[in-house]
């Protein structure tokens, strides 16, 4: 591939390049059309002028001189004004240079046009636009040394063309005759120095001025879309808390009832033709289970719906005495409550006491579904001033777990323990995390399992 070839696909290829590319592609030209303005228009006045004075000539002064067309002046006049034209090409990249040479010119000027010519102040004009073009885009800092160099060669130029235009007079020195004209050069650094100056100096102050206020208003924007995202990113965080909150508690009610019943129609199965008496006990007891999971799932429907919101009661730690009267229709499950001198769970708070409810419906459930037969003890320990300590422990199988027949749930630990892994302990130890209370789990030594979790109080003050 050629070299060109090679560089513009690397333009195509980046866009950042190519409005780099695009952007200084308008700036030359933009030189250029300035370049060309301003040598079209001192063109048009040194031809324009001598035809309008002559046509409207000045009654009150002396007529306008001016050589003529095609002259030598007039050549050098052309010539000069050509020259300060054309190096305003270079004013973007050089403007100090630029401005410099471009005050040089008039003093040329001066000194090869005999008698010199009113024509001559055309000079100032390139002189004007490289000073604007120079302070609009060099730092003043940077510019100064340029800009007082252009003011001499312009008070330099424009005195010593006034010399010439007045006539030299031998019997004076040439540097006193300059001397008086310098009112005249200054007055012409004045215009086409000074004034250019301040007004570019302006015009840039005003661009600073925008540009800083589109600078605050692009932040402003930046910080209006960062804190949206950052709402977005919240809303998403509570959204996913809600979510875990919500498959937490769905898998609670689901895990103790449909485990129990289960593990109850496994049962009436067995016993229908044996002992019929047992099995319509059970069948009772799969009703009231089959009714409290429909009643919890109702509750919890009603918390997501917005229209119709239902009343929740919330679970307590005085609620695990009615947790465990009904898990014993399913398993051997003994209770044992280990009482201060104050209130049962007192200091501790209402979502601690939730937990506390929800780890033991998962233990108890978990104990019916992989120990079935074995003896569930289910501690309430609340004695002291600091902690409340809940403890479900269960001894090992005293049969073997359910078969594949009756597999468990989605997500529940696997038949090899209650340990085994699943969503029942990771909802455990998410709602100990969230309460700030410690969740210990592991075998017991005789094989079988135990769950403990310790609850802080939020006023340790009890009174014992």
């Amino acid at each position: 591939m050629a070299p060109a070839e090679a560089s513009a696909a690397r333009v195509a290829a980046d866009p950042r390049t190519a409005r780099e590319v695009d952007g200084g592609r308008r700036l030359r030209r933009a030189d250029v059309l300035v370049a060309v303005a301003t040598a079209v228009v001192s063109l048009a006045l040194l031809l324009g002028l001598p035809p309008l004075d002559a046509a409207d000539p000045d009654t009150l002064g002396r007529p306008l001189t001016s050589p003529a067309v095609g002259s030598l002046p007039w050549i050098v006049l052309l010539l000069g004004l050509l020259g300060q034209s054309a190096a305003l090409l270079a004013a973007r990249r050089v403007p100090r240079a630029v401005l410099v040479a471009g005050a040089a010119v008039p003093v040329v000027v001066a000194g090869l046009i005999p008698g010199g010519s009113d024509l001559f102040g055309l000079t100032a004009l390139p002189v004007v636009v490289a000073v604007v073009l120079a302070a609009v885009r060099a730092p003043l800092v940077r510019l100064w040394p340029a800009l007082v160099a252009a003011a001499v060669l312009v008070t330099l130029g424009t005195a010593w063309h006034w010399v010439v235009l007045s006539g030299l007079d031998r019997s004076r020195p040439f540097l006193l005759a300059l001397g008086e004209a310098l009112p005249q050069g200054v007055t012409q650094a004045i215009g086409a120095v000074g004034l250019p100056l301040v007004v570019a100096l302006v015009v840039r102050s005003r661009r600073e001025v925008r540009a800083a206020r589109d600078a605050e208003v692009a932040a402003r924007t930046a910080e209006a879309s960062a804190a949206v995202r950052e709402q977005d990113a919240r809303v998403d965080a509570a959204v996913s808390r809600e979510r875990a909150a919500m498959a937490r508690e769905l898998h609670d009610i689901a895990a103790h009832h449909l485990s129990g019943i289960a593990l109850m129609s496994a049962v009436i199965d067995r016993q229908i033709d044996t002992d019929p008496t047992a099995a319509h006990e059970g069948v009772r007891q799969v009703r009231e289970q089959s009714t409290a999971v429909l009643e919890d799932l109702r509750r919890l429907v009603g918390l997501l719906r917005d229209d119709a919101p239902a009343e929740r009661a919330v679970e307590t730690v005085a609620g695990i005495v009615d947790l465990v009267e009904r898990a014993r229709y399913r398993s051997d499950v003994r209770l044992e409550v280990l009482r201060g001198a104050h209130e049962v769970a007192e200091g501790v708070g209402p979502l601690a006491q939730l937990a506390a409810y929800r780890t033991a419906q998962e233990a108890l459930a978990n104990a019916a579904l992989h120990a079935p037969g074995a003896v569930v003890t289910v501690t309430l320990d609340d004695r002291a001033v600091d902690h409340l300590e809940l403890t479900v422990e269960n001894a090992a199988p005293a049969v073997s777990a359910p078969s594949a027949d009756a597999p468990a749930g989605p997500g529940e630990p696997t038949p090899e323990g209650p340990g085994a892994g699943g969503n029942g302990l990771r909802g455990m130890r998410e709602r100990a995390d969230l309460v700030g209370a410690r969740l210990q789990t592991g075998t017991t030594p005789d094989g079988g399992w135990v769950v403990t979790l310790r609850l802080g109080r939020e006023t340790p003050e009890v009174t014992r």
